[in-house]
């Protein structure tokens, strides 16, 4: 396979493939700097670099082509997969906008080619196992599902300028939330509108370094999102699901049962990505790519390109986020609630809140019980009739 990109994200990637499915190995990698390329080469064992992105695709020992470049770049490296008929998977966010992540969802369903939308944070080993008790229907309807990722900021310039990126920390990080929140609602429930409050806080920059933002779904489910460059103390990454019959609350990263102390002294300078420092006490990650979601993601991956199956995460995918996104930052700036444009939506429509009358009897409508300090249970019950709220009490004799 073929990686565009040898940064950052790009190692991340490369130390995944390479351990795990046996049979998956980098062959080709793209930088455009030639110093990249080349130091990528070395430390990965790859055969081949190079500092131009066609020939890097069009290279015949290129089957499948991981992108892993700043999101200015992201359309010209998918065109060129469509282009030369290669799978191709796209590191988040699909697109600065909305309008580019439909053309590029559009190019490659019409060129027969498989998109494959690399969210690594919807296939960490806790997300899966709470998604499976969620589809199980294990905490009943989902009411709320509220996402956090905050840290003191990425790693690369282009991130921090605005054109390149399209954005702050709501596309960099909010593309996480929201696709989490989706998942636990369900991904086939329309996102209707947002209301998102943002603001460059900290930074000298032109986009923001903090928001917060509420999606309202069709069927009247909450998902929320908190993001955040000018969090100090490393990488937050928190998810909490509420629903009728029960509660999940997710600690994905920076406490995550393994707490180490240091003095700082010794050969080790690496504690887990995003950390602020090498002494006192720390948070390691055990695998991080692992952790992260990686494994699994590449995995689901390349087990639908050879089953001939669309992946967990799609290019359709990434088109949602990216419209959701969109109305977030166009909330920011008038204050108010904002429709979410989707002109291809491929979901349920015409979907309502459910009821929240529950029959307690004849004559009553179910509000709550609950179980006092002398065993005895209280039942608060409300009059079909007159509307009247009253306590019906069951004695512990």
């Amino acid at each position: 396979m073929c990686i565009l990109g040898g940064g950052f994200i790009g190692r991340f990637y490369a130390s995944s493939l390479h351990g795990q499915r046996g049979r998956d190995r980098v062959t080709v990698v793209y930088a455009r700097r030639e110093e990249t390329a080349s130091r990528f080469a070395k430390d990965y064992d790859v055969p081949h670099f190079s500092t131009n992105m066609e020939e890097s695709v069009a290279h015949p020992e290129t089957e499948v082509v991981v992108i892993a470049l700043p999101n200015n770049l992201h359309e010209e490296a998918v065109m060129l997969c469509v282009k030369h008929k290669k799978a191709v998977l796209c590191t988040k966010p699909l697109g600065r906008n909305a309008e580019e992540a439909l053309r590029m969802t559009k190019a490659c369903e019409e060129a027969g080619v498989f998109g494959g939308y690399l969210e690594d944070l919807c296939y960490t080993p806790k997300f899966l196992k709470s998604l499976t008790s969620v589809k199980a229907g294990q905490i009943g309807r989902i009411l709320w599902a509220k996402s956090r990722e905050t840290h003191p900021g990425p790693h690369s310039d282009w991130f921090w300028d605005k054109n390149m990126a399209g954005g702050g920390a709501i596309l960099d990080l909010g593309c996480h939330c929201i696709e989490i929140a989706r998942n636990f609602i369900g991904k086939d429930v329309k996102p209707v509108e947002v209301m998102c409050w943002a603001d460059t806080q900290v930074k000298p920059i032109d986009a923001e370094d903090h928001a917060i933002g509420l999606v309202k779904y069709e069927n009247g489910a909450i998902g929320q999102f908190e993001v955040s460059w000018t969090f100090r103390g490393g990488m937050d990454l928190r998810d909490e699901v509420m629903g009728t019959e029960g509660t999940i609350w997710i600690n994905s990263f920076l406490r995550t049962g393994f707490e180490m102390f240091s003095t700082g002294k010794g050969d080790g300078n690496y504690i887990a990505e995003k950390a602020e420092s090498t002494s006192g006490w720390l948070f390691p990650v055990g695998d991080e790519t692992h952790e992260l979601g990686y494994t699994n993601m590449f995995t689901d991956m390349f087990n639908a390109i050879e089953e001939g199956r669309s992946p967990q995460e799609s290019f359709y995918d990434g088109y949602v986020v990216n419209a959701v996104i969109d109305a977030a930052y166009k909330s920011a700036k008038t204050k108010l609630w904002e429709p979410v444009v989707l002109p291809e939506w491929r979901g349920q429509t015409g979907l309502t809140k459910p009821s929240v009358f529950e029959e307690y009897d004849a004559d009553h409508w179910f509000i709550k019980d609950e179980i006092l300090p002398n065993g005895d249970i209280k039942v608060i019950v409300k009059k079909k009739e007159s509307g009247e709220i009253v306590e019906l009490v069951k004695l512990n004799v």
